[in-house]
C-alpha cells in the first residue's frame, strides 16, 4: 500500500514506535485515528511524498507501536504523553521541526503537540475533529448517539475490553462501517490491516486508555490552556466532513478559534474518514497550505 516507502520500528525511550517513511524534502508527520493505524494515509502518502519526507506513524496503543498497561490516572495515554513520544520519534529520525497532520485521535495528539511545543510544529492540519473539551461540554443526544464509543470506552477496565475482545471483528465493522460512507472507502488490504491489529487484546486496552485519558487528564490540560491564554500559534488548517457528525453537531471553526490564533478551514464533501473517502479533495486543500511558506494571518 505504500510504494517506495520503507517500514521500520524505532525504539523511543524504551518503547517501540512503528512507522513508514518515504519521499524527500521538509518533514511531514501523519497521525491516524481510532480504530485504525498509519495505513489510513495510503491513498495520499505517495503524492505527499513528492513534496515532503513523509513519516506516517502508529500512535501508542495502536498498530504495531507499543501498548503499555494504562496508569491509574491514564497519564501515559494522555495526548501530551502520546505527542511527546511522536516528537521524540521525529528527533531520533533527525527532524527538529516539521509539519503535522492528524485525523481523529491523531488530530487530538497533533493539536496537543502544537500547544506544548510551538517551536517544533511548522504547520498543523486536523481532520474531522473539534477540541476535545468543547465536544464533551457540548454533548447532545445526537452526538452521544453517534459517538457512543466516547462514553463506552471510558468505562473502567476491564469492562469495555472484555466486550470488544469477545468479537473485535464486529466492533471494527460496526465502528468504521457505521458512518455515512459505510465500508466502501476501505480497500481490502487496509481493512485487513485494521482487523489484524484490533484482534490484539493489547490494542483494545490501548484504545480504551486513549479515550479514558481524553475524558480526564486531557480535559485538565485543555482547561489549563484556556485559563492561561495559551494558544496554538502556528498556521492551522481544520477540515471536516460535510456528512460527518462533527460538522453537524458543532461549529468546528468557531471552536478552533478559541484555541488557535491563525486557523482557517472548511467542510469537505465526504464523511469522517477523509483520507480514505475523498483523498483528492484532501490533497487539494492540504498541499497548497503545507507548501505555503508565508506566515500571514488567514
Amino acid at each position: 500500500m505504500f510504494d517506495h516507502f520503507t517500514a521500520a520500528t524505532q525504539d523511543v525511550d524504551g518503547a517501540p514506535v512503528h512507522y513508514v517513511r518515504g519521499g524527500t524534502g521538509p518533514a511531514l508527520l501523519l497521525l491516524h485515528g481510532h480504530p485504525q493505524t498509519h495505513v489510513i494515509w495510503h491513498k495520499v502518502a505517495g503524492e505527499l511524498a513528492r513534496h515532503f519526507t513523509v513519516i506516517a506513524a502508529d500512535l501508542r496503543g495502536y498498530g504495531d507501536s507499543g501498548k503499555p498497561p494504562g496508569l491509574p490516572d491514564h497519564a501515559n495515554y494522555s495526548k501530551r504523553a502520546m505527542g511527546q513520544e511522536q516528537l521524540r520519534l521525529m528527533e531520533l529520525l533527525g527532524f527538529d521541526s516539521f509539519a503535522l497532520m492528524g485525523h481523529d485521535r491523531g488530530g487530538r495528539v497533533a493539536y496537543r503537540m502544537a500547544l506544548d511545543h510551538p517551536e517544533r510544529i511548522r504547520r498543523l492540519v486536523v481532520l474531522d475533529i473539534a477540541p476535545t473539551l468543547a465536544m464533551y461540554e457540548q454533548t447532545t443526544r445526537q452526538f452521544a448517539t453517534s459517538y457512543y464509543h466516547w462514553f463506552f470506552l471510558i468505562r473502567p477496565a476491564p469492562f469495555p475490553e472484555l466486550l470488544i475482545n469477545g468479537n473485535p471483528d464486529s466492533y471494527l465493522e460496526h465502528t468504521i462501517g457505521g458512518r455515512s460512507a459505510g465500508l466502501a472507502p476501505f480497500t481490502p488490504e487496509a481493512y485487513a490491516e485494521y482487523r489484524r491489529c484490533l484482534r490484539d487484546p493489547a490494542t483494545i486496552h490501548g484504545i480504551c486508555e486513549d479515550y479514558r485519558a481524553s475524558a480526564g487528564i486531557d480535559l485538565d490540560h485543555e482547561r489549563a490552556d484556556l485559563a492561561s491564554g495559551r494558544r496554538i500559534s502556528c498556521q492551522m488548517l481544520a477540515l471536516w466532513g460535510a456528512q460527518g457528525v462533527v460538522g453537524q453537531c458543532f461549529d468546528p471553526l468557531a471552536e478552533w478559534r478559541k484555541l488557535a490564533s491563525k486557523v482557517k478551514g472548511r467542510a469537505l464533501p465526504c464523511g469522517h474518514y477523509i483520507p480514505e473517502e475523498n483523498p483528492a479533495a484532501l490533497l487539494a486543500e492540504v498541499l497548497p497550505f503545507l507548501l505555503d511558506t508565508t506566515e500571514s494571518q488567514p
